[in-house]
């Protein structure tokens, strides 16, 4: 019993010597070495006061020097450098950040019909080495889409036909319309920038041969279904003369996406 009020009594005395006494502390000091530590000391409040910065790296500071973030630096130069690799895109005639596709920024479309607007527009004239019979106005995604597809899929089923594929006919690209023009009906993806209908390949020989007369003609059938099947994937909506009557003569192709994966007629 007498150790034990004696053991307290001890502790008690440890207690008030350290609270008359805020400099002293129990925490680890930090240790010498070889190169010189400003001390750590206690704040009254016992908080750990940091040691403070000489003139030289205040003066760094102010000048935007070694003590300063870099990142925003880092940031800037990346920045610049891409801004001067997408200039040159665009002087060879490159949008979308891809020399594959070529033509010319529009920026924002909009349409008379609620929803009819594209952001970032782009009008193309060829992809993948494929001219457009006409310039067509989609957004990037369509045209990333239209590329994977070239060159997945079209160019390889044409390949030992008159010489390969030389230009797609657009029948349709960016059109402010319900679907298949039916009144009352939803919003078509030609609106939205996002589909593209092709009714025909012409090739390098001069040939051309239509999705109308082609699908059943023995010498395309099977590069025609080759296509249509290749398709389904780069683009969520993939529609032909098996779909229905308004598809009788072109392929439809728009870059709508469902959960369910792709559609594909």
């Amino acid at each position: 019993m007498i150790r034990a009020l004696a053991l307290v009594l001890i502790l008690s005395s440890a207690q008030l010597a350290l609270a008359a006494d805020p400099t002293a502390s129990l925490r680890p000091v930090p240790r010498g070495g070889d190169t010189a530590q400003q001390p750590v000391t206690l704040a009254p409040s016992g908080a750990i006061e940091q040691p403070a910065q000489s003139a030289a790296q205040d003066d760094a500071k102010q000048r935007g020097g070694l003590f300063s973030s870099l990142r925003p630096l880092f940031r800037s130069n990346k920045a610049a450098r891409e801004g001067r690799a997408q200039q040159r895109l665009l002087q060879k005639g490159a949008v979308c950040g891809d020399i594959a596709i070529q033509g010319e920024p529009v920026g924002r479309v909009t349409g008379k019909i609620r929803g009819c607007v594209i952001e970032n527009a782009v009008r193309v004239r060829s992809v993948a080495g494929v001219g457009l019979s006409q310039k067509s106005v989609m957004d990037c995604t369509t045209a990333g889409a239209l590329k994977t597809w070239l060159e997945g899929s079209a160019k390889p089923a044409l390949a030992k036909k008159g010489g390969g594929l030389k230009t797609l006919r657009v029948a349709a690209h960016y059109a402010c319309r319900t679907r298949n023009n039916q009144k009352g009906a939803k919003l078509s993806e030609h609106g939205k920038g996002r589909a593209i209908d092709i009714s025909a390949f012409k090739l390098h020989d001069g040939t051309e041969v239509s999705v109308l007369t082609g699908w059943n003609a023995q010498r395309f059938s099977q590069a025609m279904r080759r296509m249509h099947k290749g398709a389904c994937g780069p683009f969520g909506t993939v529609l032909g003369p098996n779909a229905n009557r308004f598809h009788r003569d072109h392929f439809h192709f728009d870059t709508a996406r469902y959960r369910s994966g792709s559609y594909c007629r």
